[in-house]
């Protein structure tokens, strides 16, 4: 019974885990920018600025419409009241209540300015949203390539730890028939402690990226990873790319939006220079009890309807208009300064990004050529070793030119994916790449 019962948690550990590895999901490139974008706090965050930036529409629009209030008062008084006479001047009850309509604009419809300014926000809200979106995939895209480059970089330091343990055998075999000294021996341990010591470092940047990529995107902890292969860029010109990016880059548009927005505020500030104008319409009702006596129904006005208009030019208030508007065209010049400023800025940028592509395009083909020399020359090397025609200084520098070219030539093939990628975000084309790699 116990045997069964051994035999029995073993299958269900191993169904558990076979269910388990079956479960994991695997993401491409383009599965991760769905599932960040849809899991995202930044993106949620932009999401509601964008909201508020509506909302505020919605209070602009407000003020161009009258505001109409309704009103009611009861009264109870202690005791009734009338004169000698018999004329009733305080009734047991009364009850007023009715319906009043007020609308105010300035002479020079600024409210119209402020709605205006309101739609503006939205616009701004919209290409910041874009523009998040797009440093958050690059984002995305960069802890992608991250977690790949780990994980090939555990791989290589897995098979140097192999080479290495190879090589340390062969050697041992070699000194225990007297053909090497034990010095070769030493230096092959040491070789392969070090391999394993960098297979242990690659072990837990593995397990650190992996983290940073789950903390990005939300998905599961046992997820898997398929490489995606971005296309190469096309050779555009680098004129080219800036006139793409003036059209294309949300944060541009953003700034640019802003200085539009900016003068829409002077506008505004200068329409408090002109009066502004009141309307009004009310109706009212009057009810009492007693509402009887000989003057009570001559005196008691029991409905009425009355309009007006008033006009108010407040020609003092201590320079503050005059401060307003002088704080408005400041923050016009701090708009278009910024907007400028920025555009110098992406120009750099798009020029950092454009050679750096060329230069890591340059760079992952002479590292590939450099991995396919290394690898010739470290099978030749250790063919010479075994016929005892090189020493073991030849198999560690061809081991250590070897690994060095793993290292540069797997550096070099992402770096080149995450380049494409930079470039297209830098130009303002990263948000169309990934909507049309859906």
């Amino acid at each position: 019974m116990r045997k069964i019962t051994f035999c029995g948690l073993v299958l269900s550990a191993a169904m558990m885990a076979f269910v388990s590895a079956a479960i994991a999901g695997e993401y491409t490139l383009s599965d991760l920018y769905q599932q960040a974008l849809k899991n995202s706090e930044k993106i949620k965050y932009a999401q509601e600025n964008l909201y508020i930036a509506r909302t505020g529409k919605d209070k602009a629009w407000a003020v161009l419409f009258p505001r109409v209030t309704a009103y009611g008062t009861y009264n109870h008084f202690s005791e009734q009241k009338v004169t000698l006479s018999g004329v009733l001047i305080q009734p047991h009850e009364s009850g007023n209540w009715g319906v009043r309509a007020d609308e105010s604009f300035s002479l020079s419809i600024r409210e119209l300015n402020a709605l205006k300014f309101a739609g503006q926000s939205v616009t701004k809200s919209e290409y910041d949203l874009d523009a998040t979106k797009s440093d958050f995939v690059l984002a995305v895209a960069a802890a992608y390539y991250d977690t790949l480059k780990a994980k090939k970089s555990l791989e290589v330091a897995a098979a140097n730890m192999e080479r290495l343990t190879q090589y340390r055998d062969a050697v041992e075999k070699r000194v225990k028939v007297g053909e090497l000294t034990r010095t070769a021996l030493l230096r092959a341990d040491g070789e392969l402690s070090g391999a394993r010591s960098d297979y242990l470092k690659a072990t837990n940047a593995f397990k650190l990226v992996r983290a940073v990529l789950i903390r990005i995107t939300g998905i599961e902890d046992n997820f898997q990873l398929k490489e995606t292969i971005i296309p190469p860029t096309e050779q555009i010109a680098l004129n080219n790319l800036r006139n793409v990016a003036l059209a294309s880059r949300a944060d541009l548009k953003s700034y640019h939006i802003q200085t539009k927005m900016a003068e829409e505020q002077v506008q505004y500030a200068r329409g408090a220079f002109w009066p502004n104008i009141n309307l009004f319409a009310i109706y009212n009702a009057t009810d009492q009890y007693p509402a009887s006596g000989s003057a009570a129904t001559q005196t008691l006005n029991r409905e009425s309807v009355l309009a007006g208009i008033s006009l108010t030019y407040p020609f003092f208030e201590g320079g503050l208009r005059m401060a307003e508007l002088r704080e408005a065209k400041a923050k016009e010049r701090q708009a278009k300064l910024a907007y400028d400023d920025f555009k110098k800025n992406v120009d750099v940028e798009l020029q950092s990004a454009y050679l750096d592509l060329q230069t890591q395009r340059g760079t992952l083909k002479f590292s590939e050529d450099q991995r396919i020399f290394a690898e010739d020359n470290y099978n030749a090397v250790i063919r010479m070793f075994n016929n005892g025609l090189a020493t073991s200084l030849d198999v560690m520098d061809a081991n250590s030119l070897l690994l060095s070219a793993e290292r540069n030539w797997n550096e070099a093939h992402y770096n080149y994916q995450l380049a494409n990628l930079k470039l297209k975000r830098t130009s303002g084309m990263l948000l169309q790449f990934v909507n049309d790699s859906k």
